[in-house]
C-alpha cells in the first residue's frame, strides 16, 4: 500500500500536477491539503478516471480544505472541527485492514511568534493542544493508525536550513516543537520518514516562493509529515520525498509530496 500526502495549494490550479503524480507513482491513497475548493467544485471526475473512485473531501472557497482520494474502499469517513471553527482542516477514513487514516492541515500561524500579539499563532498553539488531548483520548492503542498532512512544524534541527536562524520563526520555534512532541507522545505516533532517515540527515518538504532559485539556495523546511502507530511500524517498507515536484511547471506548489510504502498485513 502506497500512501501520499501533499499540500497542493489549490487542487484545481494544479490538477495537472496531481495527475502527473498519480500517473508516475501510482499511490493507493492520496491525501491533499489546502485544496481551496468547495466540495461541489472538486475535480473528482479527473481522479475517478485514474481509479480514485473512493473519496472523502471537505473544502471551502479559497482557503484550507482537505481530501482523501483512494483506489481502495473507504469506510467510517468523517472529520472533526477544531478550535470551534468550521475551517476544513481534518478528514478521516478507515482503509482496508482496519487502518484508521487521519489527514490534517494545521494552521500556519502567521508571522509573529507571540500568541498575545498574533491571533493566528494563538490559534495554532490551541490547535496543537487540542490534538494532544485528542491523542490522549484515543481508544484501542493496538489499532493501526496513520496521521498525515501539512503539520506546519519542522521539529528537528535538520528539518530546517538553519536551526539558529529559524529559532524565532514560526514553524520552528521551541514552543511549537514542544507542543508537537507532546502531540506525538499522546498518540504514541512514530515518525515514518525519520524511522528510515536519521535525525542527523537534512530533509525538507517545503521551499518558499520568495526564493528566486529555491534549488540553489535550498532554504527548505520539513513541514509535511506521515506518522504511524506502533502496530504499523513492522510494515513500513520505505519512504520517498519527491523533491523534484517543487520544480514541476511554471507554478508548482511550494510543498512536495511525501509517500510511504506499507507491506501487507502478516
Amino acid at each position: 500500500m502506497r500512501i501520499v500526502t501533499w499540500n497542493i495549494n489549490s487542487v484545481r490550479l494544479r490538477l495537472d500536477m496531481v495527475l502527473r503524480l498519480v500517473d508516475d507513482y501510482g499511490p493507493d491513497v492520496l491525501c491533499l491539503q489546502e485544496t481551496k475548493v468547495i466540495d461541489d467544485a472538486f475535480p473528482l471526475k479527473a481522479l475517478a478516471d485514474r481509479g480514485y473512485v473512493h473519496t472523502h473531501v471537505r473544502g471551502m472557497k479559497s482557503y484550507n480544505g482537505v481530501a482523501i482520494l483512494s483506489r481502495l474502499p473507504l469506510s467510517g469517513t468523517g472529520g472533526a472541527l477544531w478550535c470551534e471553527r468550521q475551517d476544513c482542516r481534518h478528514v478521516q477514513a478507515e482503509l482496508p485492514g482496519g487502518i484508521e487514516l487521519h489527514n490534517f492541515y494545521i494552521p500556519a500561524g502567521g508571522d509573529i511568534p507571540d500568541p498575545d500579539l498574533n491571533d493566528k499563532f494563538r490559534h495554532k498553539l490551541r490547535f496543537l493542544d487540542e490534538l494532544t488531548a485528542w491523542g490522549e483520548g484515543l481508544e484501542d492503542r493496538h489499532k493501526p493508525r496513520i496521521l498525515v498532512g501539512d503539520l506546519n512544524i519542522a521539529p528537528l534541527e535538520n528539518d530546517v536550513w538553519s536551526h539558529r536562524a529559524l529559532l524565532n520563526v514560526i514553524s520552528h520555534t521551541p514552543i511549537e516543537v514542544e507542543k508537537m512532541d507532546a502531540m506525538m507522545r499522546a498518540g504514541e505516533w512514530v515518525d515514518a520518514v525519520r524511522h528510515f532517515l536519521p535525525a542527523t540527515e537534512r530533509l525538507y518538504t517545503w521551499w518558499s516562493y520568495r526564493s528566486a532559485d529555491w534549488g540553489l539556495s535550498d532554504r527548505g523546511r520539513r513541514l509535511d509529515h506521515i506518522w504511524v502507530t506502533p502496530a504499523l511500524v513492522p510494515r513500513l517498507l520505505g519512504y520517498t520525498v519527491l523533491r523534484e515536484a517543487r520544480g514541476w511547471g511554471p507554478k508548482p506548489s511550494d510543498h512536495v509530496p511525501v509517500m510511504i510504502d506499507l507491506s501487507e498485513a502478516a
